[in-house]
């Protein structure tokens, strides 16, 4: 078998789990989010495209239904094992499946938590969910339950996160050893994610971002690979993976020469970053941290060139986001906390002037303040 925590370690996270339950009067749980699968069993497949679930019940019974391609997958890489099997076929309905076992586990009328917020579960899915449950049990959204406790990280958790980390060092080392004019960037984004793999690392979440040119103003992968000018930006956004933690860096590298409003602005990031990283303490709030942002933002005249949020935890999380629950932005009242690991990003987009800055760097909350993850240095990167 390939787990990558301790039967024991899991073990406890699945009964925090069960008391969440009964705190929320829960009977059991319906997952349907792949993170909270491995989290709790070291189930490891993106067999979660199709109809699966995971049935969690608050005497720790724990059952999953997937398809045959999931079972061989799901004895080698979890603790799970009762795995019951749907078949495809026209018209099958694996919710029909799901009902059934319920009905063995005596669910008739119980209170069950249901993970809503789930790409596998789509719409068409969710509804033959509620149809197939429908006068069988009452439901409730835990989308959350899970969600909540994997955003304090163990220290086997931290281990990978700091490989992670590591990872992406090694990918920005990269990209910066290639950027030069001429350079391609489908070269430069293969020496990355062959830095990632070289070193034992993982698929990412989401793609890698990049973009150069008018293009290092935007922050989603796009296709079509462009070579880079003599005079050029290009903004990185990137992750380490290592045993599905993600620890992500962000960067525009700049070639030929470094302007007067490339300088304002990298400095303005690294000001808003000191003091994102000085509210990010325990005890804080995460939208205190965002407040930061803005404060030195806005006070710099870059209100229109920044965006509404700063950041977001980082975890174990699978294709297609490695944004994980919850984010920097106004107002938001979760409590920062020791062992928490956040992506935060200082992204500047002057869209009049053509000019992109973006730092961004991986962080873990101590007991006292927070650190980067990241050894790379937040310097500007002229080429």
């Amino acid at each position: 078998m390939t787990i990558h925590f301790s039967r024991e370690e899991l073990a406890g996270r699945r009964a925090r789990a069960i008391e969440r339950m009964a705190e929320r009067g829960l009977d059991g749980l319906l997952m349907f989010r792949q993170e909270s699968m491995f989290y709790l069993t070291g189930y490891d497949t993106f067999g979660y495209v199709y109809f699966q679930c995971l049935v969690l019940g608050a005497d720790g019974t724990l059952t999953l239904l997937t398809r045959a391609p999931d079972l061989r997958q799901a004895r080698h890489t979890s603790v799970i094992e009762d795995i019951r099997i749907w078949v495809d076929g026209d018209g099958a309905d694996p919710a029909l499946d799901l009902k059934a076992i319920l009905e063995e586990h005596g669910c008739k009328g119980q209170k069950l938590g249901v993970e809503w917020e789930a790409y596998g579960l789509t719409a068409r899915n969710g509804q033959r969910l509620t149809a197939a449950l429908d006068g069988f049990c009452a439901l409730e959204d835990a989308s959350d339950l899970i969600s909540r406790l994997r955003l304090v990280k163990s220290p086997a958790e931290l281990e990978y996160a700091r490989r992670a980390a590591e990872l992406a060092d090694d990918a920005l080392a990269e990209a910066h050893r290639l950027a030069a004019p001429g350079a391609f960037e489908g070269d430069i984004l293969a020496a990355m994610h062959s830095a990632v793999f070289s070193g034992g690392g993982d698929y990412p979440g989401n793609s890698f971002i990049i973009g150069s040119g008018k293009d290092a103003l935007l922050c989603r992968y796009f296709t079509g690979r462009r070579h880079l000018d003599g005079q050029d930006q290009l903004t990185l956004e990137f992750a380490g993976v290592y045993r599905w933690y993600h620890a992500c860096l962000m960067r525009t590298i700049l070639i030929g020469e470094a302007d007067a409003r490339h300088r304002e602005m990298h400095d303005i990031c690294v000001e808003a970053m000191a003091a994102c990283m000085e509210a990010l303490k325990p005890g804080r709030t995460m939208g205190e941290v965002f407040d930061a942002y803005a404060r030195i933002m806005d006070g710099a005249g870059m209100r229109d060139h920044r965006l509404n949020a700063c950041g977001y935890s980082l975890g174990t999380t699978y294709a297609p986001n490695w944004m994980d629950w919850p984010m920097f932005y106004r107002g938001n009242p979760v409590v920062v906390g020791p062992g928490m690991v956040f992506f935060l990003h200082m992204i500047l987009m002057d869209s009049s002037s053509g000019h992109a800055m973006c730092p961004g760097q991986t962080v873990v909350v101590t007991e006292t303040g927070s650190e980067p993850l990241s050894k790379a240095p937040l310097d500007l990167m002229v080429k």
